[in-house]
């Protein structure tokens, strides 16, 4: 495969007609619509998060969901219920929002844990329980959720079992003063019409090409190294980082290194992954997998500066052994 699939280009070119910058943020939702995998997005307000995912859908021609998450949501607002249908005297089953292709979570860290928790299934199983029955939601089948910043007052922190659920953690910054020129020039002129250049049939077929990707042994030898030192990090030799650490990630972070450093080697129009796929993709992985101690967050230390030290420590396979191997 010398190029990436054609949708897959003209896809990100009708995005790019509307959204301005964060190309980044946008790689990593399709790696993501690539992998099967949840996002986890964190950023203030205004910076194009719900503009990126609704346009992707309008061009895709999925099914978009946004749900604004408040204090006052409960479980059945987001996965559905059953209610009594006077006419018939029956009961019917109510789908909720999370029945779409893209599903927002806006500010997901305004409601409770208990509104949270009811997309553990959904998340995890693709399907839906209601009273007994279980309903499968559509393929493909994204959660990008958005939060505040943690010192953002009025809000939650999520539940450790849900963010280990979602495959990356992007954090998304400020547009640079010529994007944001760009941005007002467009907001300010006229709508810019997005046209449907593929459909999720096609994505799905993106996706299983995708899988068919090779990915050397080597490679996820070291991803399981990498996740091992988050949790023991003297095994790379960074014994004096233990006690910056709470939680290490778990196996999850594993198989998300390597699924989306597949998807983004497809992105990148290769039929085979090299360590810098991985290597691209580790931080986004592992940062809200890593649990800093309060030892760390008294020193200011974040996760994202612990795992860089760890990602310095533990050296990658050596890329003429994985050319042999996929020759």
């Amino acid at each position: 495969m010398s190029n990436a699939h054609p949708g897959l280009e003209h896809l990100l070119y009708e995005v790019k007609k509307v959204v301005v910058g964060q190309d980044h943020f946008l790689e990593r939702v399709l790696v993501a619509l690539l992998a099967g995998g949840h996002l986890l997005v964190e950023g203030v307000p205004g910076l194009a998060k719900t503009l990126t995912v609704a346009t992707l859908a309008k061009a895709m021609q999925g099914k978009f969901k946004r749900i604004q998450f408040t204090p006052d949501l409960v479980p059945a607002d987001l996965t559905g219920t059953r209610i009594f249908n006077q006419k018939n005297g029956e009961f019917v089953t109510m789908l909720g929002p999370v029945f779409a292709n893209l599903v927002l979570a806006d500010e997901i860290n305004r409601a409770p844990a208990k509104v949270q928790s009811a997309l553990l299934e959904v998340m995890q199983e693709r399907q839906v329980t209601i009273a007994g029955e279980s309903f499968v939601v559509p393929k493909p089948f994204v959660v990008m959720a958005t939060q505040n910043p943690i010192e953002t007052e009025g809000t939650y922190a999520l539940p450790e079992a849900q963010v280990d659920r979602f495959m990356m953690k992007i954090l998304i910054g400020y547009p640079s003063e010529e994007e944001e020129f760009v941005i007002v020039q467009r907001v300010t002129g006229d709508p810019v019409a997005v046209a449907p250049v593929t459909s999720t049939d096609d994505l799905l077929q993106m996706q299983a090409a995708a899988r068919r990707l090779y990915v050397d042994p080597s490679l996820m030898i070291y991803a399981v190294k990498v996740v091992a030192a988050t949790r023991a990090p003297e095994k790379c030799g960074l014994p004096q980082l233990g006690r910056f650490i709470q939680y290490g990630a778990s196996p999850r972070a594993s198989i998300a290194m390597i699924e989306a450093g597949r998807a983004l080697a497809f992105i990148r129009g290769r039929d085979y992954v090299l360590p810098a796929d991985v290597m691209d993709v580790a931080a986004d992985v592992l940062r809200h997998r890593l649990v800093p101690s309060y030892e760390a967050l008294s020193e200011g230390m974040t996760s994202d500066q612990i795992l860089n030290q760890i990602l310095r420590a533990v050296p990658p396979p050596i890329l003429e052994t994985l050319r042999a191997a996929s020759l």
